[in-house]
């Protein structure tokens, strides 16, 4: 028979009364056969590999009252996804006690064709009602443009060398349909550690940053890690429309993607300027595709000051190449810009 004081000892003594009442509640018994804690996640929660009645579950412990709050926000969206077969079954919540049971999926390595994998799964989460808005009083593009404006404010960034940039996304920001009524249920956080593949399709986790968006954002972020050249973009974009991408889709996935570099140069400089670090982007910036190699197999994370650096050297560079490209104005005409 299985210890359940033992098993329980990882968990903190003030949180097992309400890990007990999930387990009571999930499965009629609080003995735990196994309980062990998975490597390789960033959350802010206690995370721990539980074995019950002989089956594995993920339990989440919640401890920042903060995100306790905001349990009640994404937790909407993340059993929305799970009905839905894109995120794992859920088996107990309660947004008091903070506490959150799941399936546990196993990780194996991704498949060559992983962007192949996800886009239909991508399809299947754009196509849910009901997430909620980033916020009352912002969209997700004004806090892009809010970045922008506190990077340049600060002049994190040589204004000799970077003006004509920022004037090209200034026409981006005007011109794309960033208000039109095309938003959908999206993830907005889509790294290698919220995408599982368990040998067979992939699951997506950690709901936190869940709101709507256009589709675009979803799709550019995992191009970021899955998507090498102008085929394989097609072939993504293919797999997740369910037929060839039209030109205005395709201006529409490169505009977006122009966003999403931008976001993270931006958040990232602000996160190094915050920690007093001095900012030089004279250095030649990491490969795009190795870095996000690194990052898929966890040898690189960006918790860390120069690696939040080098990120952002990354999409400085692919923001200097695409925004002075003529797929740039290309993709302008398409949307309506000129």
């Amino acid at each position: 028979m299985p210890d359940p004081s033992n098993a329980v000892a990882a968990i903190p003594e003030d949180k097992r009364p309400a890990v007990n009442r999930a387990l009571e509640t999930a499965f009629g018994t609080t003995a735990i056969d196994q309980i062990s804690v998975p490597t390789g996640g960033l959350s802010t929660a206690l995370i721990f590999r539980l074995v019950v009645q002989g089956k594995p579950y993920l339990l989440r412990v919640i401890m920042s009252a903060d995100v306790t709050r905001h349990l009640t926000r994404w937790l909407v969206p993340m059993q929305a996804a799970a009905e839905a077969g894109v995120a794992p079954r859920i088996h107990y919540a309660s947004i008091e006690d903070g506490v959150l049971i799941t399936d546990f999926v196993q990780s194996h390595p991704y498949p060559p064709d992983m962007a192949l994998q996800l886009a239909p799964v991508l399809h299947t989460l754009h196509s849910l009602p009901g997430f909620p808005p980033m916020s009352t009083s912002m969209s997700y593009q004004d806090f892009v443009n809010g970045s922008v404006r506190k990077v340049q404010e600060a002049h994190l960034l040589p204004d000799a060398e970077t003006a004509d940039l920022f004037r090209r996304y200034a026409r981006l920001s005007d011109a794309y349909p960033f208000g039109d009524p095309d938003l959908v249920a999206s993830h907005n956080d889509l790294k290698p550690q919220n995408i599982l593949f368990d040998g067979q399709r992939a699951w997506l986790v950690d709901w936190e940053a869940a709101f709507l968006n256009h589709r675009y954002s979803d799709l550019s972020i995992v191009a970021n890690f899955f998507v090498g050249d102008a085929v394989s973009e097609d072939a993504y974009l293919a797999a997740y429309f369910g037929r060839p991408p039209t030109e205005v889709q395709r201006a529409r996935y490169f505009l977006v993607s122009q966003t999403i570099h931008m976001s993270y140069l931006t958040v990232f400089l602000l996160m190094a300027q915050r920690a007093g670090a001095s900012i030089d982007l004279a250095a030649p910036p990491p490969d795009f595709r190795a870095f996000h190699q690194h990052l898929i197999a966890n040898e690189a994370d960006v918790l860390t000051t120069p690696s939040q650096l080098g990120y952002a050297r990354i999409h400085l560079e692919a923001l200097r190449r695409d925004l002075s490209s003529p797929r740039f104005d290309e993709s302008l005409a398409q949307v309506g810009g000129t």
